[in-house]
């Protein structure tokens, strides 16, 4: 085994270094003894670098440790690229099912191929996407390359739920976990709710499984989102509590019958705040979600609210902040109570 020797005095610098670069086997113990301290090294590191801190490279043997390799450190291992490459990897990822969602600087571009099949190994997936533009349309489409692997359709398990989707034309975000769970805890025996934005089931699904909703509409203009919903209606058994209408939701019937009317949207939420309050009852509630500039909120959301509401009375009953959605822009909810 080859081990780097340093002096006591230098060695938690020196080590820094190394790790830094990923030379320090980790499935090893480093030891101290004599003035001088032994840190196994990987056999890729670099002798050069190594000597030019002043550490002297020997064989010799090290006792083994249990340790925790991280999915970006193995990546970092099966791919061998320079620390400036490295740097440029993702350390974050979107996990949808059994694919794998990246993305990936122009710099990396290249070697896009070898980077796909490095994560899949390291994260254990089928399938690896990178995200190549924004999301678009009233239909939410992302735009996806396939990295590695083959079909795209997975099953996500998340809360006790599962959700069925084409990950490569279907975008599953996890980063409103919070809030998905706040709506699942809710009590909604004996009521109706209206899911506006149905997509593939995000809210309506805890809306009928946990919150033990009455009834669920479930409202969705994307024809595959639709397909999906219907799919997992169907796979978490709520078929007798949730109606899966597939349109534009400004064109559901009826006035005044919703006890809970949810909003799960962004960016033009509130083009849709009219049909909302004429579908919930007084006393309803309006789970709102949109993109405000923190700059001017809540002063816009209360002024969008008032316009929509044709005169009727409101109590903000909640409100906090979903995520961040760009600088200086977030994603919020409140939970507006329509008063009559």
């Amino acid at each position: 085994m080859r081990i780097a020797k340093i002096p006591r005095a230098e060695a938690e610098t020196f080590r820094k270094r190394l790790a830094r670069r990923r030379m320090v086997r980790k499935d090893r113990r480093i030891v101290d003894r004599d003035g001088y301290v032994f840190i196994p090294i990987l056999d890729t590191a670099d002798d050069t670098f190594i000597r030019s801190l002043g550490g002297e490279i020997i064989d010799g043997d090290a006792e083994e440790r249990s340790c925790f390799i991280s999915p970006f450190e193995k990546v970092c291992q099966f791919l061998h690229f320079s620390p400036e490459m490295e740097d440029l990897l993702p350390r974050k990822w979107e996990k949808v099912g059994d694919v794998l969602v990246l993305r990936l600087p122009d710099e990396l571009l290249p070697r896009r191929k070898e980077i796909g099949s490095a994560y899949a190994r390291a994260v254990g997936v089928r399938v690896v996407l990178q995200e190549i533009g924004k999301i678009n349309g009233i239909h939410r489409t992302p735009e996806m390359e396939v990295l590695f692997g083959q079909g795209t359709e997975t099953v996500h398990f998340e809360n006790g739920l599962y959700y069925k989707l084409d990950a490569a034309n279907l975008m599953f975000s996890s980063g409103n976990i919070d809030e998905k769970l706040r709506m699942a805890a809710l009590d909604c025996h004996g009521e109706t709710v209206v899911d506006m934005f149905a997509g593939i089931g995000y809210w309506t699904l805890p809306f009928a499984v946990h919150a033990h909703a009455d009834r669920v509409i479930a409202c969705e203009i994307n024809p595959l989102a639709h397909h999906y919903l219907v799919e997992n209606i169907a796979l978490n058994h709520v078929e007798d509590i949730v109606q899966p209408i597939l349109g534009d939701n400004r064109d559901l019937p009826g006035e005044g019958f919703a006890d809970r009317v949810m909003m799960g949207y962004v960016r033009t939420t509130h083009q849709f705040l009219e049909k909302a309050f004429s579908l919930v009852k007084p006393g309803g509630i309006l789970h709102y979600q949109d993109t405000f500039p923190l700059a001017v909120y809540p002063q816009e959301a209360f002024k969008r609210l008032e316009r929509a509401s044709g005169g009727r009375r409101l109590e903000i009953a909640f409100s906090r902040e979903v995520k961040s959605y760009s600088p200086g822009v977030s994603h919020m909810v409140l939970d507006v109570h329509v008063l009559d």
